[in-house]
């Protein structure tokens, strides 16, 4: 763990951290079949238009050691990683061999139906390395409300797990709509026990992202794919004030380099007892992680 932590001393949860371990992935995902533009057909990095570097970095893979050596060089406590299906079980077993380093996002497609759900109860029920349900809606390419999405509900519920969900105009080009934010005001009010924490900054509905914070109790916000000096000025406004308990630390490597992160971080604007709550215990309390 760094000396000195991420920034004022605080030894960091980064709720979206991606290891690069083992070979070169297609970063798209499922969403890589929407892609229709010749630079998209071709890219590293699925929003390399919008990251400097993120296309060489996101080919760049490294040892579990050499993550760990960066996480610590940095100040980063702990890690939350997606586990995908492709490698989960290669994943599960590095991260085993790391207690307390790594947790994982389990990253799951809803269209799949009962075999998502089959898919949940092999690798998260009882697994205490997996702390929350993945998904991203643009790669769905339907809303949050479509009833293709409540048997992960159901199941996210059933387990205690918090569903992580892309909010926002998604970077890659594909169709953005479903992804508006409002689309999750019915499964918050339908399924009072659901917990979801939004993630990828919620542009240009972000003002919408702290209205349905204000009136969903299990509702959060990760600032995952955004360099903090352009995180939304209204989530920055919450985090400050009435959501200091809601708004959490996500860098998102290889999309952004640690080095860009922790000097934006050193000029975010957050009030001094907020910085604890953001860049780790809020994290902690939102997956469970003690």
């Amino acid at each position: 763990m760094g000396q000195t932590g991420l920034v004022h001393g605080i030894a960091a949860i980064d709720c979206g951290l991606d290891p690069m371990w083992g070979q070169p992935r297609n970063m798209a995902g499922k969403a890589a079949r929407l892609f229709r533009d010749a630079d998209s057909l071709n890219y590293g990095h699925p929003s390399q238009h919008l990251f400097k570097d993120a296309a060489e970095r996101s080919t760049q893979t490294h040892t579990p050691e050499e993550t760990i050596a960066m996480m610590d060089e940095f100040g980063i406590d702990r890690a939350l990683i997606g586990v995908h299906e492709e490698d989960a079980d290669e994943t599960l077993e590095v991260m085993g061999r790391y207690p307390g380093r790594f947790y994982g996002k389990l990253v799951v497609d809803p269209e799949e139906g009962m075999e998502m759900v089959r898919k949940i109860e092999a690798y998260a029920k009882g697994n205490p390395l997996i702390k929350a349900l993945n998904v991203s809606p643009f790669s769905v390419q339907k809303p949050p409300n479509d009833k293709v999405y409540y048997p992960l509900y159901v199941k996210a519920i059933e387990l205690d797990l918090p569903v992580v969900m892309t909010v926002g105009l998604p970077g890659p080009r594909v169709p953005g709509e479903m992804q508006n934010p409002i689309y999750l005001d019915e499964p918050l009010w339908f399924f009072p026990e659901l917990k979801v924490v939004m993630m990828h900054g919620g542009e240009p509905w972000e003002a919408m992202c702290v209205k349905l914070m204000l009136k969903w109790p299990n509702l959060y916000f990760m600032t995952s794919g955004f360099a903090p000096k352009h995180y939304p000025k209204d989530i920055i406004y919450y985090a400050n004030t009435r959501g200091s308990d809601r708004v959490m630390y996500s860098g998102y490597y290889p999309g952004l380099s640690y080095e860009r992160l922790r000097s934006d971080l050193e000029n975010l604007e957050l009030r001094e007892h907020v910085w604890p709550k953001f860049l780790r215990n809020n994290a902690i309390a939102a997956f469970k992680l003690e």
